[in-house]
Order: structure tokens, then sequence, then C-alpha cells
């Protein structure tokens, strides 16, 4: 029996594209079923959201298939997304792959994508159902994922990778490391970067001004800040820390945060009971204003333990703000240290403190960091790129398989 890794390799000659779909055919939207743990509007999920908005009309026709429920508001995903859900409840992993089958048979899509540790069931569900195209991707970490992964995490992962028409992650780092957890070779993982959308994350000079009007913010303040979920593995405390460090310095320098989570309480406190910090840091919560509050900042900071491909830095970037970013995950891979941004340790506050430091003494250095940062996000992560890297793998692996499908299912002639 021919292995799904060779057949990869093999088809990897033919002269595949996407025009083929568009030859002598009429082709039905290729129905396509992205598969979650749950929907928390993540950055994983915003990511798809993205890919799904961004597609041509008419190409693919799209359902979300949560394995254990939905925490985000449905209502999200719009422009006829349609939500499944294939999970048994409760918590923890659970093997849900007949549920998943009977989804499968029952919405017979050409292509599954599952996504993540909480999906990765979905590409042996796939296999069972004898739908077309099945393909797994990672796109980040979780703390205990520091030490290495458990055994049957790394033993499924290499089982699904061997089946799966196509591995990918969303940056070189998360290949290397998931292709060394699985015992499988980093180069039949395909790298498909995140990308930012450059009209909607972009410069705006009287955006900054009315949003710091608006938050209370001085005009002359120095202000540093960050957008995620207010958890431990973002590390934002050291971020406070090295503020607090920083104020006897720059007394103008205020910090902004937004998002939220478990660590919010144990945050808030700190700054209540730090004399230097509690007049200077305004915790925004969850908000759909990003590019709003962006624009209000001098200076991006990613303190994360750990990290895949932050959307939120790229955004940054995007709008123009020299970022400061462990070097951890894909954040090597986004910054280019000493030209966009800065690089440290995880949990060192003496180096961030001395980074913001040199950053908030040398206005025309950030300046130039920015002009920088937006150039590299839009020449090297537009959302465009993004959009066009995950279409042509969808047609192509539809393609690879089209010969041994039923294409009535598919095609109209």
């Amino acid at each position: 029996m021919t292995s799904p890794l060779r057949e990869r390799k093999n088809a990897a000659e033919m002269p595949l594209s996407s025009s083929a779909l568009r030859t002598g055919d009429t082709i039905r939207p290729l129905r396509i079923m992205h598969v979650f743990d749950r929907l928390e509007l993540g950055g994983t999920e915003k990511a798809v959201m993205k890919l799904i908005r961004g597609f041509e009309p008419g190409l693919f026709e799209h359902y979300i298939c949560t394995m254990r429920g939905a925490k985000a508001q449905g209502e999200a995903w719009t422009g006829g997304v349609t939500l499944l859900d294939a999970g048994g409840g409760g918590e923890g992993f659970q093997f849900n792959v007949p549920r998943l089958v009977k989804v499968m048979k029952a919405i017979r899509p050409a292509i599954v994508h599952s996504r993540n540790w909480g999906g990765i069931e979905a590409v042996v569900a796939a296999r069972i159902a004898g739908v077309p195209v099945a393909l797994h991707s990672e796109h980040g970490y979780e703390l205990q994922m520091a030490s290495g992964l458990k055994f049957h995490h790394r033993l499924l992962r290499h089982v699904v990778y061997r089946i799966g028409m196509a591995v990918a992650t969303v940056t070189e780092e998360l290949r290397n490391y998931h292709a060394a957890q699985a015992w499988w070779s980093p180069e039949d993982v395909k790298v498909l970067h995140n990308g930012v959308d450059g009209q909607a994350f972009s410069p705006q000079p009287q955006v900054r001004k009315a949003t710091r009007e608006r938050l209370g913010i001085p005009e002359t303040a120095f202000v540093v800040g960050s957008v995620g979920r207010m958890i431990p593995l973002k590390d934002f405390s050291t971020l406070l820390k090295a503020a607090e460090v920083l104020v006897p310095e720059f007394p103008n320098l205020h910090v902004l945060l937004a998002g939220s989570g478990s660590e919010l309480p144990k945050l808030s406190n700190y700054v209540t009971d730090s004399k230097r910090l509690a007049d200077r840091v305004l915790f925004v919560g969850s908000t759909d204003c990003v590019s709003d509050l962006l624009n209000a900042m001098d200076v991006f900071v990613l303190p994360s333990l750990m990290e895949g491909m932050s959307n939120t830095l790229l955004e940054a970037l995007a709008v123009g703000l020299p970022a400061v970013a462990t070097r951890v995950g894909g954040n090597p891979e986004v910054i280019a240290e000493g030209a966009c941004g800065y690089l440290f340790t995880p949990q060192d506050v003496p180096g961030l403190a001395s980074l913001l430091r040199s950053l908030a003494r040398d206005p025309r250095l950030r300046e130039q960091f920015g002009r920088a940062a937006r150039e590299r996000a839009l020449q090297n992560f537009s959302l465009q790129g993004m959009v066009q890297r995950y279409r042509d793998l969808y047609i192509d692996l539809f393609m690879r398989q089209r010969g041994a499908l039923d294409s009535t299912l598919y095609v109209r002639n």
C-alpha cells in the first residue's frame, strides 16, 4: 500500500494549479470543514475567520465544527459559515471519532482541516468517512508543552501526520518542534505564516489622538502596551514589573493593556498595590478596537513565555509600532531584530526595562523602527499572501485526489 507521504511526494511532481479547476468544468464550491477544540475567538480562530472572509466568493463553502462546544458568540462567524458541534460535552480530551464520522457523512465535505490537539482526531474520522482530503495544522503552544508532549500525544500526532495528506504549522519553529515530537521529517511539514490586513491596521495619527483623549492618556505620554489573553502563558506581569522599574526615570510612562482572562484580577491587584503604577496602567478588557488601541501606543510589548505566531504582533508592526518581544516561538521570524524591534529572554525584567529605556529616550529610533516594522509586515506577512497560500494548498490537495473521486459530488460538466 502506498503511504500518504509517498503519494504527497509523487503528487508534488505533477503540474498542478488552481486554473485546472476552471478548465472544461463548472465547479461547485469545495466544501471545507474546519475542526477546532472549541470556539474562543483566540488567535487560531481569528486567523481562520480572516481566511474565510478573504477567499474569493463561490470557491469554497465553509463549515466550522467544534469538538467541545463554543465559548464565543456564534454570530461572530458571519458570511454563510455553518457552525456544527460534534462533541459529547464535558471537559478534557475525548476521542470523538464516531460523532465526527457521522457529521462528515452527513455534510460530505471535500476537505477536512483540523487544527491543534483539540481537533486532531478529525483526520482519523475523515479517513474513515471517505473524505477526499484531510490535513492537520499546528498553530501555537500551551504552557504544559514546555517540557515536551506526552507520549500518547506524540504517538497520535505521528499517526495523524502519516494518514493525512498534509501537515502544516504557522512558523518554522513550530514545524521543527512538532516534527521532533512526532518523529516526523521537518521537510514534510508546510509552513503557512499568518497574515495581517495592512489597510485595517495602519498608522493613523488622528485615531491616535482621539483614542488617547477617550482613554484619558496625555498626548505627551510614552505609552507601552500589549493585546492578548490575560493568562499565565502571556506573562504580562513581566511588562508591569519592567514599567515599574522605569517610572522614576520616565514619569510620563503609561501602560495600556487589552484583553481578558484568568490573570486579570491578579494583574489588577499588582497595579493597585504598586505606588509607581497605580495611576499609570489602564486595563481596557476585551475589545474590537484593537487598531485604535495600537495607534495609541508608542511601543508594543509581547512578553509571552511561549508563542506560536502572534496575530497582534503582526498587527502592531502593520500599525508602525516598534515591537519588543520574547525570543520564543515565531517571534524571531516576525521581528527583524535591531531593524524594527528587539527580542529579550522571557521573564527578564531588567532586560526588557533596558530595551524600553533605549526606545523611550530616542523618538527618532522609534520612528525608524516603526517605518521598518510596517514595511516588513506588508512585504512578508500580508493577509493577501496568507489567503493565497491556503487557497493554493486546498485546491492542489483536492486536485491530487480528484481522479479517485466520484466527480459528480464536486463537478458539473
